[in-house]
């Protein structure tokens, strides 16, 4: 994975050192950002599905876009774009990129019996990533980076950096506080788009099930490293509690 990195990080570099003084600057519009945000996500997203592959199931293929068309329909924001790729991978993982590119491994939709409801959230809770920021702030906000480019040009430091962090920088979970914003916000839009609200509710009591009776890891880092399935399921049934409350006449 190292040369896939030093590639990304020469790519999308001055992009990034673009992006992040234009998030920084009061003369940068929102739209200005979101279009360089794309840019910078097209770059990685162009280098991963060169070195990871495409997974080659067209049911697959069929079922993100469909889901996922749903979704983006619900969004508030129409100047963002989103694309959704199915790519190889033994373990079942999920990640977004800034600008609005999201991966699932084949694994993972296995993992979700293919069931539309259950992918709608994990589609839903990585775009969420994306509205909220978290997927470009988790770039331009690394500390590493923050504190080297004082000194050097941000395309040297990026290179550097993607190379030591690897794929696990994108794979492993935010915060405990960004995870259950994108936890609220995937619920809401997932519901928006027609699907079944508690259908991450199902997906991760399954889970717990599956983690008790096997080694944690056979889950791969997508689920190990995210908050874990009895704190996301009670503050999902709480959210959902809320939004029951408030239907009622």
């Amino acid at each position: 994975m190292s040369g896939l990195f030093y590639k990304l990080g020469r790519k999308v570099g001055p992009k990034v050192r673009k992006a992040r003084w234009m998030w920084q600057s009061i003369a940068g519009s929102e739209a200005d950002a979101i279009k360089v945000e794309q840019q910078v996500g097209q770059d990685l997203a162009h280098e991963i599905r060169q070195q990871l592959g495409r997974a080659e199931d067209p049911q697959i293929g069929k079922i993100l876009n469909e889901t996922g068309c749903r979704l983006v329909s619900c969004t508030t924001n129409k100047s963002r774009t989103f694309k959704f790729d199915t790519v190889e991978g033994n373990e079942p993982n999920a990640f977004a990129l800034p600008g609005g590119f999201i991966f699932v491994t084949q694994s993972l939709v296995e993992l979700c019996q293919r069931d539309k409801d259950e992918i709608a959230f994990i589609l839903s809770h990585e775009m969420a990533h994306v509205i909220r920021g978290h997927a470009m702030n988790r770039i331009v906000s690394n500390s590493a980076i923050a504190a080297a480019s004082r000194a050097a040009p941000i395309r040297g430091i990026l290179s550097g950096w993607l190379r030591k962090v690897g794929v696990q920088f994108f794979e492993s979970a935010y915060a405990q506080d960004m995870e259950s914003e994108a936890d609220k916000l995937g619920v809401r839009l997932a519901s928006a788009a027609g699907y079944e609200p508690d259908a991450c509710v199902r997906l991760f009591s399954r889970l717990a099930k599956l983690s008790h009776n096997a080694d944690q890891s056979n889950l791969g880092i997508y689920f190990s490293s995210h908050p874990p399935f009895k704190t996301r399921i009670h503050n999902i049934k709480h959210l959902l509690g809320k939004h029951q409350q408030q239907a009622q006449p």
